[in-house]
């Protein structure tokens, strides 16, 4: 939980009256407390905004943005979608490319607003992608069954609280991803499957 910082109104009232020196001692304190209050606010206070075209849908998860003459690679926040495979030793998963299909008939060719907190290690935006009706993408993909509230590494990437609900919705529905029995989260598919396959060993999850 963020820090809290409190300054009573007669205290400032008492800074504003003190000699010169402790005045703009006063104030640099004040600038201190500002600073700190900063550093304390959570990631979505200092979210920040890319607007562009969707040009490329890579994955269930994963697209590119025309912003300008730029493109840029946005991973969607809070999710994570089957793996669609790459090469031999990255195979990919069950509903990898029905994921990616489901990602493309909602954001292809769209120009959308994206509210974004952070770049990942691949240089990626991470990034809530609202449609035009007001729905998340994210929202709409784990409730359709065609991705995972992403709970990697203890739950620290899943900003959106809402998403193990709607997950647990689709399975009980048997929808999308749900209609198969076993389904393996991308994480652990990720880190069982390929890492296996990339030393030449044999894995019993793909």
């Amino acid at each position: 939980m963020a820090a809290r910082f409190f300054v009573e109104p007669m205290h400032v009232f008492h800074f504003l009256r003190a000699r010169p020196v402790r005045r703009l001692g006063a104030l640099a304190l004040l600038a201190g407390v500002g600073w700190l209050i900063n550093l304390s606010l959570p990631s979505q206070a200092r979210a920040y905004t890319i607007t562009g075209r969707v040009v490329h849908v890579a994955d269930g998860d994963t697209l590119t943005v025309l912003v300008g003459r730029a493109r840029q690679r946005i991973r969607l926040a809070s999710i994570d979608a089957p793996e669609t495979g790459h090469g031999r030793e990255r195979p990919g998963q069950p509903y990898g490319q029905a994921a990616k299909r489901a990602l493309s008939a909602l954001v292809a060719g769209k120009t959308l607003a994206l509210t974004c907190y952070e770049r990942d290690h691949y240089g990626r935006d991470i990034c809530d992608v609202p449609l035009p009706d007001g729905r998340l993408v994210s929202q709409v993909m784990v409730a359709s069954g065609m991705a995972w509230a992403n709970r990697q590494a203890g739950g620290k990437y899943l900003r959106d609280a809402s998403l193990p609900g709607r997950e647990k919705s689709a399975r009980d529905r048997r929808l999308g991803l749900w209609q198969r029995p076993g389904a393996v989260a991308p994480w652990e598919w990720r880190s069982k499957c390929w890492k296996a396959l990339e030393v030449g060993r044999s894995s019993p999850i793909c």
